[in-house]
Order: C-alpha cells, then sequence, then structure tokens
C-alpha cells in the first residue's frame, strides 16, 4: 500500500486583538510528499552551512530566523521537491468572539482543511501519516491538537486504521522544516504583502483559500 507524508504547519498567533505584535491571519500549511528524501537532504544542507560558520538558533532550520543566504538555498531546494502545499487563511477579525480561542480556532483551521484536501489530495487506499508541528511544550496542548487532528481526518471520511497522527517539534523533522519554510512564505505574501518568496513555491501549491473571504463583518 502506498503511504505518503502529510506535514502541516501554521503561521499566526492566537492573541486576537489590534495591538501590536497581533497577527492578521492565523494560516494552517500542509505539505503533501511521498518520498521524504528530498526533505531529508536538509540535513546535509545545514551542516554545511553550519561548517561554514552559521549558527542555527533552534537546532534546525527555521524560516524566521535563519539568515537569507540559508533560505535562499533552501527554497533553492524546495523549489525542486517533488510535493503538493494545501493553505488555508483564516483574517481573524472575522471570527466571531465565541471561535476566538486556540481551542477553537485550532479546531476550525484543521476540520476545514481536512475536508477541502484530503477528499483531493490523498487517495482511498492510501495510507497516511500527519506529522504536524507542535504548538508548544505544554501536553494539553499536544492532547488537544492530536484529538482535533483525528476528528478532522473522520470528518474528511479517512479511516483512523490507515491514519497516524504525530506531533513534533519542527527542529527533529526535515519534513516539518519544509512546511515550516512553505507557511512563513505564505504568511510573508499575507500579511506584508511580500510574495518573493512565494513566488518560488507557487508552482507547488495546489489550493490556497482566504476562508472568510465573502464576509465583511469584523470583531475587533
Amino acid at each position: 500500500m502506498v503511504r505518503s507524508h502529510y506535514f502541516v504547519d501554521e503561521a499566526g498567533n492566537f492573541d486576537f486583538s489590534n495591538k501590536p505584535g497581533a497577527s492578521r491571519y492565523f494560516i494552517l500549511t500542509s505539505v503533501k510528499m511521498a518520498d521524504c528524501s528530498s526533505a531529508d537532504a536538509l540535513i546535509s544542507l545545514r551542516r554545511g552551512f553550519e561548517w561554514a560558520g552559521v549558527e542555527f538558533e533552534n537546532g534546525g532550520l527555521h524560516a524566521t530566523s535563519d539568515k537569507q543566504a540559508v533560505r535562499d538555498a533552501v527554497f533553492e531546494r524546495i523549489a525542486e521537491m517533488d510535493i503538493r502545499i494545501d493553505t488555508r487563511v483564516f483574517e481573524k477579525r472575522k471570527i466571531s468572539p465565541e471561535l476566538q480561542t486556540l481551542e477553537a480556532m485550532y479546531d476550525l483551521a484543521w476540520s476545514t482543511h481536512a475536508i477541502h484536501t484530503l477528499y483531493d489530495s490523498v487517495d482511498r487506499d492510501e495510507e497516511l501519516h500527519i506529522i504536524a508541528g507542535s504548538i508548544g511544550v505544554k501536553k494539553k496542548n499536544r492532547i488537544l491538537m492530536i484529538n482535533q487532528i483525528r476528528n478532522a481526518v473522520h470528518l474528511a471520511g479517512r479511516s483512523q486504521r490507515d491514519t497516524v497522527v504525530t506531533i513534533s517539534e519542527a527542529k527533529t523533522d526535515p519534513g516539518l522544516q519544509v512546511a515550516d519554510y512553505c507557511c512563513w512564505a505564505i504568511q510573508r505574501r499575507w500579511e506584508r504583502n511580500d510574495a518573493r518568496s512565494y513566488d518560488l513555491i507557487q508552482s507547488k501549491i495546489a489550493t490556497e483559500q482566504d476562508y472568510f473571504e465573502s464576509l465583511t463583518d469584523y470583531f475587533y
């Protein structure tokens, strides 16, 4: 049976306000790949930069903190990968107050993302390993994520027997580092209208949905 890997990362925070530092959007991005060897090659890329004297703050590749030379090299590799990117974008000001919590926001993001992507991107007889980046180190957040992802998978019609859900820190898995980079590029485009990195991966993006595009009411 064919097995695919579905690496998922998010961008934005759970601060539902107009305060400085609060993101305008919450973005969930998945990267599907059948062969993880192209992502694993990023480990050698990182070692090469380390030999050249580059230090990595988080012990692995991370788009937000990596130097521009590192970003350029990583995006060059991603552009060569056989991957499928799907992303859902949620403008937080349009979310009704009762949904303005970490739990409700994450549940909404995952359920809609799974329903809109798993039908199209995963065959019925295909095994699926979902690896999601960790929101935080708190145990309750990890349990929350796993339960909500499993519920989303069920809503999308996937069998629990053919799907495994794993929560990991991005620094431990090159596939998650690819998802981190892709999600960062998409966030830069939406939050800052900066499409420099987005343009490098645009051909890999299968779906990109502004989930609340038709809504006009703002709650803060």
